[in-house]
């Protein structure tokens, strides 16, 4: 992973493997910051919907034990969450630094709504 210090503090930018693996040691929460929308249509699996759109710091899980990593599906979104957060008064805020775009290959831990099917299908790292 890789820090960035911001002028509202550092920031962890995360790969995939690297949240994938955080994620499965339990390490980590895994908050999407997309529209409720784009969350239905495909979402890493045991992640937390928290969008943009309506986000308050406060209503965010306690950091007590686990990190919280965002995500969006560019970067922009979860950019402007983690630094709104460190405004907030987090300590160190971390985002996914991919979009979700490359985690969308069948080797990740995504599921995806099949319209055609209309069904749910996962894969996992």
């Amino acid at each position: 992973m890789k820090t960035e210090n911001t002028e509202k503090g550092p920031l962890e930018h995360w790969s995939p493997q690297e949240l994938a693996q955080a994620f499965a040691r339990n390490e980590v929460a895994i908050i999407d910051v997309r529209t409720p929308q784009e969350y239905a249509f495909e979402h890493i699996h045991g992640a937390l919907l928290a969008p943009l759109a309506t986000f308050e710091p406060q209503n965010l899980p306690s950091q007590q034990g686990k990190r919280l990593v965002f995500h969006c599906g560019s970067g922009v979104r979860s950019r402007k969450v983690a630094e709104a957060l460190a405004r907030a008064g987090a300590r160190l805020c971390q985002r996914l630094r991919a979009a979700l775009a490359p985690c969308a290959e069948p080797s990740r831990f995504l599921h995806r709504y099949d319209h055609s099917s209309q069904t749910r299908s996962r894969a996992q790292f």
